[in-house]
């Protein structure tokens, strides 16, 4: 059967499993109006400070153009600025406004929850040799 060929291949159930995972943390995120990829830009300025958009962009998993329109979203939400680098005013950083510091905030009980779910869809009981074994795939592109 070629669906058993397909369903057997290790990136299809990697990707089945990341879209589940996506569409447990939509529905925890959709009463605090954010997106999956809101999210992620949220916890990644609130751990790394102000970064430049190519630098965002590669930590979020988000195409460029994809990630200008939802920072101008952002912005106009008032959870992110863009501001000049202080090193070279002509490149733009995007930091958490304080309205995004306070979302970000919110935003444990919901990740603890999430982890929780996936800890489960992955039958983990101790999510970390497969967080390790995850991390330690290399990135190409």
């Amino acid at each position: 059967m070629p669906d058993t060929l397909l369903i057997g291949q290790i990136g299809y159930q990697i990707a089945r499993t990341n879209r589940q995972l996506e569409l447990d943390l939509e529905a925890r995120l959709k009463p605090l109006s954010l997106s999956v990829d809101q999210f992620r830009i949220l916890r990644c300025l609130g751990e790394n400070g102000r970064l430049p958009m190519g630098e965002l962009a590669s930590s979020v998993f988000v195409e460029p153009a994809n990630l200008t329109k939802i920072i101008d979203r952002m912005t106009s939400e008032n959870l992110v600025m863009r501001v000049p680098d202080d090193k070279d005013r002509r490149r733009v950083l995007v930091t958490l406004a304080p309205e995004g510091t306070a979302k970000n905030a919110t935003l444990d009980p919901i990740i603890r929850e999430h982890d929780a779910y996936a800890r489960d869809v992955l039958a983990a009981e101790d999510g970390d040799p497969l967080r390790r074994l995850l991390a330690g795939i290399k990135a190409s592109g």
